[in-house]
């Protein structure tokens, strides 16, 4: 294993902190804000465009996909919503090592005023996407630009010790926790706010029922840009910098995870992917299996994310931080996953509400011991002048898994009958108890 340089003792620096965690808070807003939306976004542009074109065209594979997986009365609106998340997250996977990359060498402050600026561009064509196809742009927009979380977590390295680095990300859990939390809530309240109910003239300028939401965003994006710019002081020495190699062009991720030539940053990698896709198949089935299983309506559904989220992030924002004062990175990831692990096979046989928030509580307090030490696992393997490319790759696998297990865990629940739920749940068991395994062959990184 390569020995990481061991970075000078970094100032606090209490601004650029608080600018990190809004720009941490307000991506997962804009990623999650639509998590309620799909049935109803279906629905609009099916009335819009269903008719014909780029939506048609899905429309009719996706039906066909559904006949053929024996399931056509549930899979189209899972499918069609595990699309709409899943280019959001394919963009972010491609381009998130390249904006690390890019902060690692023209430092952070800009690539985040770049980002951010590309978000908020996203943001305002989602508020005129009166079409479907414009609406789909809307989306690839802000995938790409969706570099915030990367570029900000390597901030975070750059402003802390290497003995404080594991529990300073715990900045990064918070911001996960609170935005799955806030974004589906402010997604579902601005949309009963309908603009063309009371001035329908505005249909000529794109203005659609979910323009609220979108001008929420474009809203909360334009503060935060108007904050990094003036309060944001840049964390990258111009001598860092000038260390780090250039960028010729944008890599395959895929060839640039495999090529890490640390392997301890590959195993932790390896790890953090095959627990994110349990995770996210969690997430994923979760309100079905209570629907199903409980006849748990929507606001029931919404207070068990609450609870999961809320649970996140005292786990990330308190205990996390207390535990890895006085017990290693790699014992807390261990921990983290064999609570995880107990969690999701509780989720998937709870025979009551009960039983099923328990489980739901054990798994948001194995995430939020896995999710802090695995990010500071990854920047202490990692030298100091590539801490924006190795976060970047991080970061863009768990996209990875963000693209494909919503689809993939929405096929297994309705085409697998009364068992569905089992087969997600229990999978998702296994796989975090695997990525244990993996977990354990782990070194303690130098500090």
């Amino acid at each position: 294993m390569s020995t990481p340089t061991i970075a000078p003792s970094a100032p606090s620096r209490p601004l650029s902190l608080g600018v990190i965690f809004l720009t941490l808070y307000i991506d997962l807003i804009g990623f999650s804000i639509i998590f309620p939306l799909g049935p109803d976004l279906l629905h609009h542009y099916l009335a819009v465009d269903g008719q014909s074109g780029l939506l048609r065209w899905l429309l009719t594979h996706i039906d066909s996909l559904s006949r053929l997986l024996g399931n056509d009365r549930h899979l189209p609106e899972v499918l069609f919503a595990g699309i709409i998340s899943s280019l959001f997250s394919i963009l972010q996977f491609i381009f998130a090592p390249f904006w690390g990359s890019l902060s690692d060498k023209r430092g952070r402050r800009p690539v985040l005023l770049l980002t951010v600026a590309g978000t908020t561009l996203s943001y305002l064509l989602w508020v005129v996407s009166g079409s479907f196809w414009l609406f789909i742009l809307a989306r690839l927009v802000a995938g790409a630009f969706g570099g915030n979380l990367s570029v900000a977590t390597a901030a975070v390295a750059d402003v802390t010790t290497r003995q404080e680095r594991s529990k300073a990300m715990g900045i990064v859990g918070v911001a996960f926790g609170l935005g799955l939390v806030t974004g589906p809530a402010i997604g579902g309240f601005t949309a009963q706010f309908n603009l063309l109910q009371h001035h329908p003239s505005l249909a000529a300028w794109g203005i659609n029922p979910f323009s609220v939401p979108a001008l929420f965003s474009l809203g909360l994006s334009l503060v935060n840009l108007v904050w990094i710019y003036r309060r944001f002081s840049e964390t990258r020495s111009t001598e860092a910098r000038g260390h780090a190699p250039e960028i010729t062009r944008l890599r395959n991720p895929i060839r640039a995870i495999l090529t890490l030539d640390n392997p301890s940053i590959r195993s932790v990698n390896l790890v953090a992917f095959v627990y994110a896709i349990a995770f996210v198949g969690m997430e994923s089935a979760l309100v079905f299996l209570s629907a199903e299983r409980f006849g748990y309506t929507a606001v029931q559904n919404s207070k068990l994310m609450v609870f999961l989220g809320f649970c996140s992030i005292i786990t990330q924002g308190f205990i996390v931080r207390k535990l890895l004062g006085r017990v290693t990175e790699t014992r807390v990831l261990s921990g983290g996953l064999i609570i995880s692990t107990f969690g999701l096979a509780l989720i998937g046989f709870a025979p009551s509400p009960v039983w099923l928030y328990t489980g739901v509580g054990l798994l948001a307090l194995g995430s939020g011991l896995v999710n802090p030490s695995t990010t500071g696992l990854i920047s202490l393997y990692a030298g100091t002048d590539e801490q924006g490319r190795v976060l970047g790759i991080f970061r863009s696998l768990g996209s990875l898994a963000r693209a494909v297990t919503p689809i993939a865990a929405g096929i297994v629940f309705w085409s697998f009958g009364p068992h569905g739920s089992y087969a997600v749940f229990i999978g998702g068991a296994a796989l975090a108890a695997s990525a244990w395994l993996a977990s354990t062959r782990l070194p303690q990184p130098v500090k």
